[in-house]
């Protein structure tokens, strides 16, 4: 084989060898860039649901502290709860974004975040019957399952931070 024909040979298993090369680096970019796309937009859903439900908790601390006193003030705590409405929608609309995103360890926990949002809730419903109704029967008893069911929620929610954190690499 001549030496011309040798160099061109060379040339063009070199050129192949680049143009693999370059092939393999630009997926393995492309993969890079949308893993950090596919993270941004998780950071994002959790960021967002953990915003909600902060909101949402200050709004059932007002709540409760309403309910606190021997003859709590209707109309406050009728205003109370309603804004604790309007964020718990806030909270089912963003907790749904982060059912879109995932994945399925995080949704778990989110899951158990809502059904432990879900127990408090019906206790602070029940107390706030009871003083439209003037009883104060439960009144005690309903004051330390809703500081119980507050403790599982906290819980449920450090968990949720902490599955967040796993999903999105931060296990530092």
């Amino acid at each position: 084989m001549d030496a011309g024909l040798a160099a061109l040979l060379g040339a063009a298993v070199g050129s192949l060898a680049t143009l693999g090369a370059a092939l393999v680096n630009g997926r393995a970019q492309a993969r890079s860039q949308h893993d950090q796309w596919r993270r941004q937009h998780r950071r994002d859903a959790y960021a967002a649901y953990l915003s909600a439900l902060h909101d949402r908790d200050i709004a059932m601390d007002a709540v409760l502290d309403a309910l606190r006193p021997d003859v709590p003030e209707l109309p406050d705590v009728d205003e109370k709860i309603r804004r604790f409405i309007t964020l718990a929608r806030e909270v089912h609309r963003a907790v749904e974004v982060v059912v879109l995103e995932g994945p399925a360890p995080v949704v778990e926990v989110a899951e158990r975040v809502t059904r432990a949002s879900g127990d408090l809730s019906l206790v602070v419903r029940r107390m706030a019957e009871n003083a439209r109704a003037g009883d104060d029967g439960r009144r005690a008893e309903d004051a330390g399952l809703a500081a119980e069911r507050e403790r599982a929620l906290y819980q449920a929610v450090k968990d949720f931070r902490l599955a967040a954190r796993t999903a999105l690499g931060n296990t530092d």
